[in-house]
């Protein structure tokens, strides 16, 4: 194993991470604040759409020119190779997007069932649900291509696949340690869900299942009423928590939840299963 990470440098190219995304938010704040920008709602726990979706697409412009530049020079490889090819990958996608919505739509109903949620309205309102569609897309494709496309990727040169899999995670629970109203079980739980997005990767190479999951457990989550990762976004349905707990999530939302822990770890022994019996179908 010595030998193995000695003779690999990616385990090193792998904490590029680090600068991508600051680099890439500064700059994104410099622009937006020389743009005009009220730069006030940053930080905030309520999430102003339009600014978001302006900040994060600018986000990923600057992330993708470096990282272009960093495949392109360093690792001498096409930007594409880190995993999206779109070939043979429309089912894989289909499936993220529908596992999103079933689990998303479980939580939702399982906890109004045994009365942890009170609800209180439907706001249906479409400019907000595709700008939500949009904002929520961003996320997804830049925390992907970062932390599963590059990250792990790189990861999985330098150490077994359980191994880069913990490290990826834990990278991407890290990132999550400052957002508004944090518990040591999100942070748990956004680790695990880490695992979760990256284990098609780890059989595939590929982003589209990950990126979609990754959409729709977010734009479901947002849109059945939760915080997404303790932000509030707009939600079509509307409810009460009756009392802030570990079952319901309390003020971080559904990804602090034993019932969120519960059902990631099921999705992930599911997930494992099934990408691993499609490998050894194609092989």
């Amino acid at each position: 194993m010595y030998n193995k990470i000695f003779n690999h440098s990616g385990w090193l190219k792998s904490l590029l991470f680090v600068p991508l995304i600051l680099i890439s938010q500064i700059l994104a704040v410099m622009v937006m604040s020389s743009s005009g920008f009220d730069m006030n709602s940053l930080g905030t726990e309520k999430i102003d759409l339009e600014f978001m979706i302006i900040l994060e697409y600018i986000m990923i412009f600057f992330m993708i020119i470096m990282l272009w530049a960093i495949m392109n020079y360093i690792d001498k490889e096409n930007f594409i190779d880190i995993g999206l090819q779109v070939k043979g990958r429309l089912k894989d996608f289909n499936f993220g997007l529908f596992i999103g919505l079933i689990i998303m739509g479980f939580a939702y109903f399982f906890l109004l069932l045994i009365n942890e949620l009170v609800f209180v309205k439907i706001d249906f309102d479409l400019y907000k649900i595709l700008l939500s569609i949009v904002l929520f897309i961003g996320v997804s494709v830049f925390e992907e291509i970062i932390f599963r496309g590059y990250v792990l990727k790189n990861l999985l040169e330098s150490f077994n696949p359980f191994v880069a899999l913990f490290i990826s995670s834990l990278f991407f629970s890290l990132i999550h340690v400052a957002n508004p109203n944090v518990t040591l079980l999100g942070l748990s739980n956004i680790f695990l869900a880490g695992i979760f997005l990256g284990i098609s990767y780890v059989f595939t190479k590929n982003l589209w299942f990950p990126i979609a999951l990754h959409f729709s457990w977010n734009f479901f989550q947002a849109m059945f009423g939760f915080k997404v990762s303790g932000l509030d976004s707009y939600s079509i349905i509307d409810f009460n928590i009756v009392e802030n707990n570990s079952l319901n999530g309390g003020e971080f939302g559904f990804e602090s939840s034993i019932l969120s822990l519960f059902i990631i770890l099921v999705s992930i022994i599911f997930i494992w299963r099934y990408f691993k019996s499609s490998t050894i179908q194609k092989d």
